[in-house]
């Protein structure tokens, strides 16, 4: 487990903010408060952990392979894992990784969850020059964490024509650097109401989002529970199935007079690999993601092989670095929670009812306008018009590349969608009254 030291005055003299109040009657900006209990933070791993990795790096067995056919077809190939544990082993610098880290803008807060103890919160914050700058959530996913939006935070600063944005990206209850809870039942809805806590404690009373993976869950939860605060919210993950003319006959009618496309049949053979070849880890996890915790938590090469596949399987031939790997796959391993309680999430958004099922999240949601970015190495990719039965679209981008990790993969991307979505001239300009991402002073100038 990694320490977290904070300074012992809460701020550091720093500026935290917190809204003076949850109503969801108004859309008046409210005035931020300044909280004492948002610390800056910083990681310092015990020397004990890092020496406790390398003399398990050093004991590895060798599983056995099978050399004829595309190695990946089975699994991480065991000379890319065995490579990646001896760099990990005797080259890997997990103190200049975590140097780097510190230098961003890392804080941790107390969140009560209903029916929860109190959780420790970590979480990015970037805020920006700009006073009117538009507050953006960004949710990671598994098994990624916080440090995927670090490509993205250059971008959102603003200029001219682009909107600024507040960023603030937490580590998600179970992963990175935030605390776990203390029983079983944490499902969608808890993890929007930690999100959705945090937001209100900074002073941002109203706000938009960006996720992909898990992160389209939870952020279509918070769309679903707290419209009068989440307003708009962009994704990379577009989990959606066709309209049906039950529930939407004119976007049905659309759907089966218009013939799929070149791009449509793609995204079906990618769609059709995942879920015959690629779902093992998801049945796995949503089922008995203690069996699976043993492995993880235990042993640094299962959680590299584990971790390193989805890394290669799910980008569209990203250039990963052995330093990049190392470093996502040690955030999970020095996590205070421990590598093995990320996985729980799986079990917990399928264990629930009916209401907050995660499948209840591919289902219309009205008031939140939405911003679809498809990309062709998605998990499940989908037409365009499946992606319309979500909710109110009012941005859809094509890209012709980028696979699920689209904010690390192609942060211009994802930072060019938003600019547009939020833009002076774009369909959810001024959404977030009092924030319109521009210094509104200068331009009266």
């Amino acid at each position: 487990m990694t320490e977290m030291s904070s300074d012992d005055n809460g701020l550091g003299g720093l500026r935290a903010d917190t809204a003076s109040s949850c109503s969801s009657e108004s859309r008046e900006p409210q005035a931020p408060l300044l909280s004492m209990d948002i610390s800056p933070m910083s990681l310092s791993t015990n020397d004990e952990q890092i020496n406790e990795l390398k003399q398990k790096l050093s004991r590895v067995s060798t599983p056995t392979r099978i050399d004829n056919g595309d190695p990946w077809d089975l699994g991480a190939p065991v000379q890319d894992v065995m490579r990646l544990a001896q760099y990990w082993q005797d080259g890997f610098d997990w103190r200049k990784q975590e140097a780097k880290i510190n230098e961003l803008p890392n804080y941790t807060t107390p969140i009560a969850v209903e029916g929860f103890e109190e959780l420790q919160i970590h979480f990015l914050h970037q805020k920006s020059d700009v006073k009117d700058a538009i507050p953006l959530l960004f949710v990671h996913g598994w098994p990624g964490s916080f440090i995927e939006v670090t490509k993205l935070l250059p971008l959102l600063k603003g200029d001219s024509k682009n909107p600024a944005f507040h960023v603030v990206a937490p580590s998600l209850p179970n992963f990175g650097f935030s605390t776990w809870p203390d029983k079983r039942g944490f499902a969608l809805p808890q993890y929007a109401e930690t999100c959705h806590k945090l937001m209100l404690k900074l002073g941002y009373n109203q706000y938009v989002t960006q996720g992909g993976d898990l992160g389209f869950y939870v952020t279509r939860c918070m769309g679903l529970l707290y419209p009068q605060h989440c307003l708009a919210s962009h994704t990379n993950r577009i989990r959606a199935g066709p309209p049906s003319f039950k529930s939407q006959p004119l976007l049905a009618l659309q759907h089966a007079l218009t013939p799929y496309n070149k791009r449509d049949k793609k995204s079906f053979a990618r769609s059709n690999w995942f879920m015959t070849e690629g779902t093992g880890y998801r049945l796995l996890q949503s089922t008995k993601p203690q069996t699976i915790g043993y492995a993880l938590a235990d042993s640094p090469i299962a959680l590299l092989a584990w971790i390193y596949e989805k890394l290669h399987d799910w980008t569209d031939n990203y250039p990963w670095t052995d330093d990049e790997i190392l470093t996502w796959v040690s955030i999970y391993l020095f996590s205070t929670a421990g590598p093995a309680a990320s996985v729980r999430i799986y079990y917990e958004i399928v264990h629930t009812d009916a209401a907050m099922h995660k499948d209840r999240m591919s289902d219309w949601i009205p008031n939140v306008k939405l911003g679809l970015a498809h990309f062709p190495k998605e998990l499940g990719v989908v037409p365009k018009l499946w992606g319309r039965t979500l909710g109110p679209v009012v941005l859809e981008s094509i890209h012709e590349r980028g696979g699920h990790f689209a904010a690390w993969e192609n942060p211009e991307l994802i930072a060019k969608d938003l600019n547009e979505m939020f833009s002076k001239s774009g369909p959810c300009a001024g959404i977030v009254k009092g924030a319109s991402g521009y210094d509104e002073k200068r331009s009266k100038l």
